[in-house]
């Protein structure tokens, strides 16, 4: 990518970014209120970081944390036990434990790593809440999106490359 193609694209992110409603969306209203860089690369991680906040958003708004959520979504992926989930292997195993415990707690998986009818209902919420986190995009053509994403794969695929997650 060069720099035309890395200022286009934090133009376009920040586009997105900057046009969701911040209502329910704590931390992205947050990261919003900020001001937006001037230089290209700040300018994209900022409008990345605003995306992820107001995705993220949703997982809160159902009460659960973001850990959590990857928790839930193993099971819902047919993962047991979550654990053993490629977002969430990598971390600390007490850190998962800790995690599921809580969960298993809260009535949500059982011994086994699998759904109880509530966590079904609650992983349900989060993923409903977390769909809303497409509003941002939708400032954007198709064809704006489409440049979007051509112009950040070169990104990702060096960012993969060079073993980033």
């Amino acid at each position: 990518m060069g720099v035309a193609g890395l200022a286009r694209a934090a133009d376009l992110t920040t586009k997105a970014a900057t046009s969701a409603p911040t209502q329910g969306r704590v931390m992205y209203a947050g990261m919003r209120a900020l001001p937006v860089p001037g230089d290209p690369v700040a300018r994209l991680s900022h409008a990345a970081t605003m995306l992820r906040e107001h995705r993220g958003d949703g997982h809160v708004g159902a009460r659960v944390g973001g850990t959590e959520a990857h928790v839930l979504e193993a099971p819902a992926r047919g993962i047991c036990p979550p654990e053993t989930f490629g977002r969430i292997h990598h971390l600390p195993k007490e850190r998962l434990a800790e995690v599921v415990d809580g969960l298993r707690g809260r009535g949500l998986v059982d011994a086994d790593g699998r759904f109880t009818d509530a966590g079904r209902r609650t992983q349900q919420r989060v993923e409903a809440l977390t769909e809303l986190a497409a509003a941002p995009y939708e400032a954007l053509s198709r064809y704006a999106f489409d440049e979007l994403v051509a112009e950040l794969e070169p990104v990702s695929a060096r960012l993969v490359a060079t073993g980033s997650r």
